[in-house]
């Protein structure tokens, strides 16, 4: 399981620009079952990313696929955690 965080850069001011394809994006990554949930960093930050179903190399194609990461609107932290307990209704997560 990752945690992917997407923090703003310095060209956030692009972030208008690219909105349209980073939301494809998005909707690219829970159609396919990697990602989740998706949410934003608060106080206007970022993003935020659980990811499952996938390897760190494959996670991080990805991600450098998103528009924001490609044109530097935002730096992106992958956090890879192994999960050992869950609530139940995560358990699927445990693998």
């Amino acid at each position: 399981m990752f945690i992917v965080l997407l923090k703003f850069s310095n060209n956030k001011v692009q972030a208008s620009q690219l909105m349209e394809g980073h939301k494809e994006w998005i909707k690219r990554g829970i159609d396919d079952g990697l990602f989740l949930f998706v949410g934003t960093l608060q106080p206007n930050l970022g993003g935020g990313i659980v990811a499952h179903n996938t390897s760190l190399s494959d996670l991080q194609i990805r991600i450098n696929d998103d528009p924001f990461v490609a044109e530097n609107v935002v730096s992106a932290e992958i956090l890879e955690i192994t999960p050992s307990q869950a609530d139940e209704r995560l358990k699927f997560m445990l693998g």
